[in-house]
């Protein structure tokens, strides 16, 4: 097979576009606007912060992520707390549970990850679809699940 030989009409096209020719600069991507995180005051006053500390204040709802995978967990946390936030929930309770608590570091099961939604749900909620929502985590009183557990108080609905 041979090459085809342009013709004279071609090569001055090609000569004539190839002086006037720019570089190609690819278009920037537009990305989808996102809810920017709310920073500032937390909106969570000394008192109600001390009182959720404490275990007085009883939560509004609470989700049990327990035993979910981490996919699952993920959706459910996310479309879970926008409509706590949409009810007009201020205090919500997220258990993760706590994991192996076991120290055998030779165990068969702690050769895989094990505490996975109590390591991911912190991160999760720092990111930007959520954390416009929420004024501030904590850990949950005893009474509410302790280490195994989140304090989620969410922000005012506006």
């Amino acid at each position: 097979m041979s090459r085809r030989v342009p013709t004279d009409e071609e090569r001055k096209l090609f000569e004539q576009t190839f002086r006037e020719g720019r570089p190609i600069r690819p278009a920037p991507l537009k990305s989808p606007a996102k809810k920017k995180a709310v920073t500032g005051a937390s909106g969570v006053n000394g008192a109600t912060q001390e009182r959720m500390r404490r275990g007085l204040l009883e939560p509004d709802a609470r989700i049990d992520l327990h035993g979910m995978t981490q996919g699952a967990a993920h959706r459910t946390l996310f479309t879970w707390l926008a409509a706590a936030h949409s009810r007009g929930y201020r205090l919500v309770l997220v258990i993760t549970g706590k994991g192996n608590p076991k120290n055998d570091d030779n165990a068969p099961w702690m050769m895989s990850p094990h505490g996975v939604l109590k390591q991911m749900v912190p991160r999760w909620l720092n990111e930007p679809e959520l954390a416009g929502l929420i004024a501030k985590t904590q850990p949950a009183h005893a009474k509410h699940g302790g280490g195994g557990a989140l304090y989620v108080y969410l922000r005012k609905p506006r």
